[in-house]
């Protein structure tokens, strides 16, 4: 079946500054696809979407989108009136649709139970940064798009956030291109990848299916672009040297293998160009102070409240080389809290933090208030002269910036016009000038791409000293981890070996409370006499319980297999896995909803 085509791009150029972001651009977007728009910092994700939505105008080319199509756009910052209510931004946002007053508030309710919203007399100001970014989400839903634009929607959430937005758009009515590096999210709620990057002869890879498919069309792609360029390496060698002996006769055959050899020089110099690309990759490597204290800090029965609130209570933690724990937890349940606790910049209520002496902490801040964005590049990355001084020997600032993927020419260009991205390599170019024992990284992937992800894991893995890691990237907190500490929220904590043991011990949480809900409902009435039960279906009425359980069992040994690191390193196993989770996961809703069909039709006791 053909679906219709709802917006495309035609013969698109686009530039930023000097800086071609793509050229000749040309794509559609078809109704029901759920596409992830991925590529390195400064390919032009965000202008592209920008583009594509009308926020910006190309300077050649064109947009084309179907008559009365109902896009809508959510941004990486969220925007609302200043003293605004919750309940105001979405009538607002319902302000242009001709409904009824009932319809309205129906249309409201709808938008609050999906984005988890209680209480729409809440002030916007009085929210959370992950509570605003579900009020975002809420009123581009409000707007009831036909296609809705996202550019990394899970940042500001916490790790039940994004598994909430996950199953919220894997179960869209809608289509939607996702701007994210987050590998699990993007597995589990696209069916095609659409990556932008120069090694690619059109300026693009579009790849039908989910993110383990186009790792492997990726590799497939780029494995034959590299024998291609061996091949007309050996072509334009053979060339060159009859150019060389001069042809003698300049007959007509002679002059056109003339013009095919410069075509062929040509089509090699461009192959090798994208080629090329494939090598660049930012040089993150952390500096170590190579300190061989086996304890750099330990913090023992550690108690903290804030407002009133208890975030934790009675916790030990000890920090060694090679140790690095991942923390987990809602917004709001302290991750910041024990961050600063460790850093000394706040005091305990109770407990004692011990660090060894002169112990060097080294702090990635997700807020990034240490950037100044009114300087250049070149002032951001080396503040004093053109040298940084960086484990024992001197690199020119160009030679710095390159290493973080910035070209020469981009030197005076000021930090607030780059991308997040580019701003987060900004900082973690100055956290690497730094020797440390403890490095504490506070959501270090917002806005990176996946190969600078990559390459900081790498580094992470590599560090010798303890890291604390605060990630809502489950791939980076399963890869780097060697152990997770969740802020449970209500004071406890507890300890888990790796993120599926953890997935797994909060969806057992969950049942109960499902459970409950499902015996709390009215039973419904069915028709006729098929309302008893047959004496079989008694039997598996009462058997109904260990069946979940043994479904649920089920659940968690897929989700083991899919946390295997042979599994995770092979592309087929991992798809092969991630759809036996989703199986083994549809048969518990299953097993469910043929409960509730047979409490239903119980006949009433009396």
């Amino acid at each position: 079946m053909v679906m219709a085509t709802l917006v495309s791009v035609q013969s698109l150029g686009k530039s930023f500054g000097a800086r071609p972001l793509f050229v000749d651009l040309s794509m559609g977007i078809n109704q029901g696809e759920k596409m992830g728009l991925i590529g390195p910092n400064g390919a032009g994700k965000s202008t592209l979407m920008k583009l594509l939505v009308g926020e910006e105008t190309p300077d050649r080319g064109e947009v084309v989108r179907r008559r009365d199509l109902r896009m809508v756009y959510l941004a990486q910052e969220d925007t609302f009136p200043e003293g605004e209510t919750v309940g105001a931004v979405l009538d607002a946002a319902m302000g242009g649709d001709r409904l009824e007053d009932y319809e309205r508030t129906a249309q409201k309710a709808i938008v609050m139970a999906k984005t988890g919203l209680q209480d729409e007399s809440f002030r916007v100001d009085s929210l959370s940064g992950g509570w605003k970014k579900r009020l975002a989400l809420a009123r581009a839903l409000a707007r009831r798009p036909e296609m809705l634009m996202l550019d990394e929607p899970t940042n500001h959430l916490d790790l039940q956030g994004v598994l909430w937005l996950e199953e919220l758009l894997r179960t869209a009515d809608f289509a939607f291109v996702l701007i994210s590096h987050d590998r699990y999210f993007l597995e589990n709620v696209t069916n095609r990848i659409v990556e932008l990057n120069r090694v690619y002869p059109e300026g693009y890879l579009s790849v039908e299916g989910r993110y383990s498919d186009y790792l492997m069309r990726k590799e497939a792609f780029l494995a034959a672009q590299a024998h291609e360029e061996h091949a007309l390496e050996g072509k334009v060698k053979r060339e060159i040297e009859w150019l060389r002996r001069g042809p003698q006769a300049r007959t007509t055959k002679a002059e056109a293998r003339i013009q095919q050899a410069h075509r062929m020089i040509g089509e090699l110099a461009d192959v090798k160009y994208r080629n090329d690309q494939q090598d660049r990759s930012v040089g993150i490597e952390f500096s170590s102070s190579d300190r061989r204290t086996r304890e750099l800090l330990v913090a023992k029965q550690l108690s903290k409240s804030l407002g009133g609130r208890l975030l934790f209570r009675d916790l030990d933690l000890v920090l060694s080389p090679g140790r690095r724990i991942g923390l987990l937890g809602a917004n709001g349940s302290g991750k910041t809290t024990l961050i600063r606790l460790l850093t000394g910049e706040l005091e305990v209520d109770a407990g004692t933090v011990r660090r060894a002496p002169a112990l060097r902490t080294v702090l990635f801040d997700q807020n990034r208030a240490a950037l100044d964005r009114s300087i250049s590049l070149r002032d951001a990355l080396c503040p004093n002269g053109d040298n940084v001084e960086y484990r024992g020997r001197f690199i020119h600032v160009a030679g710095w910036a390159r290493r973080f993927l910035f070209r020469s020419e981009e030197l005076e260009m000021q930090v607030g016009g780059l991308s997040g991205g580019e701003q987060a390599r900004i900082l973690i170019a100055n956290l690497m000038l730094k020797p440390a024992d403890v490095l504490i990284l506070d959501e270090p992937t917002n806005d990176l791409d996946l190969a600078s992800m990559e390459v900081l894991e790498e580094s992470l893995l590599d560090f010798p000293g303890a890291v604390v890691l605060v990630t809502h990237d489950r791939y980076m907190l399963d890869s780097v981890s060697t152990e997770l500490l969740s802020l449970n929220g209500d004071g406890t904590v507890s300890w888990f070996a790796d993120y599926a043991q953890w997935e797994a011990s909060e969806k057992r949480s969950s049942e109960p409370e499902k459970r409950r809900e499902a015996q709390s409902k009215p039973a419904k009435s069915a028709p006729g006499p098929g309302r008893r039960l047959s004496t079989a279906e008694m039997r598996e009425l009462d058997c109904m319980e260990e069946t979940i359980l043994a479904a649920e069992s089920e659940v968690e040994a897929c989700q083991a297999r899919l946390a295997d690191p042979e599994v995770a390193a092979d592309h087929l196993k991992m798809d092969a896995a991630w759809r036996a989770v989703q199986d083994a996961e549809a048969r518990v809703a299953r097993c469910f909803a043929r409960w509730e069909e047979l409490e239903a039709r119980r006949k009433p006791a009396g």
